[in-house]
């Protein structure tokens, strides 16, 4: 696991003193480490399925999770043979070995997901899967992959597909990338081709509870966070230029220091607004 990897690196450069000054926080990051390991497939299957009738289907949630047979407008049958030919390309963009295992699973039921705040007008669906002859059940999650905002800047991508660019991106910054990390294009009719990229459903997700945290705890998330985004860099672009470009003077930290005062200044501006929006029956709180 990356986060296992780059905690290890990090005790490597502490001595005596630093360690024992961090070990609370160090031990608060195994601790969120250890509880990422039960976040996996098999507890999201125990979660978000059930079996009826002798058939494991999707539980309904609207409007968080809705299954394809309850979405209005739709030939079910036509619609499952249209997601098993999608998993099909979506399968040769694996390597051949995962490529091998996927083959023993069978498409079982799938369901429209609404995703999180940042993917807000992107699409994202549940895919429920089962092997033959078994009780292995496997949940993928296809999320629908845009342009990335900086094309307007930087150009366009080198890929075609914007599910390509998200996969290829994710395993050059990562040490550890899902074994069923891939990408499709879907060709919805009567709208414009979407690309997706596919993953496992919670695959050892971590989420830190910063508002939580002690002074020491932040102090080496702060630090395993910094970690993390140079050995993305490193891996993903030039790190001597990059090296270069940063030098050894403080300029470039307080640079980032002094965004993340000016971010936080504004979040609470735009914290007070809602609040007083809220108050003055403008905008009803959920």
């Amino acid at each position: 696991m990356a986060g296992e990897e780059v905690l290890a690196d990090y005790r490597s450069t502490l001595t005596g003193r630093k360690l024992k000054e961090q070990r609370a926080g160090l031990d608060a990051a195994d601790a969120a480490l250890a509880k990422a390991r039960t976040r996996d497939s098999l507890q999201a299957v125990g979660k978000l399925t059930t079996v009826a009738d002798g058939r494991r289907r999707i539980i309904s949630d609207p409007p968080l999770v809705v299954p394809i047979d309850q979405l209005l407008g739709f030939d079910i049958d036509v619609l499952l043979e249209r997601l098993r030919k999608l998993l099909e390309a979506y399968s040769a963009t694996l390597q051949s070995d995962r490529r091998r295992l996927l083959g023993h699973f069978t498409l079982a039921d799938a369901a429209h997901k609404v995703v999180e705040v940042g993917s807000v007008g992107t699409r994202a669906w549940i895919l429920l899967l089962e092997a033959d002859g078994t009780d292995d059940v496997l949940l993928l999650q296809a999320k629908q992959a845009q342009a990335s905002a900086l094309a307007e800047y930087a150009g366009a991508s080198q890929y075609a597909n914007q599910g390509e660019r998200v996969v290829s991106g994710q395993h050059l910054r990562q040490a550890t990338s899902d074994i069923f990390l891939g990408w499709m294009r879907a060709r919805p009719v009567g709208r414009e081709d979407e690309d997706y990229y596919v993953r496992q459903l919670r695959d050892w997700k971590l989420s830190a509870v910063i508002e939580e945290m002690s002074p020491q705890s932040m102090n080496v998330y702060a630090r395993l966070c910094g970690w993390t985004l140079a050995r993305g860099h490193a891996r993903a672009g030039d790190r001597v230029a990059i090296a270069g470009y940063l030098g050894k003077s403080p300029t470039f930290d307080e640079a980032v220091a002094d965004f993340a005062e000016t971010y936080a200044t504004q979040t609470e501006r735009d914290h007070a607004l809602l609040a007083a929006a809220v108050t003055a029956g403008h905008v009803e709180a959920r």
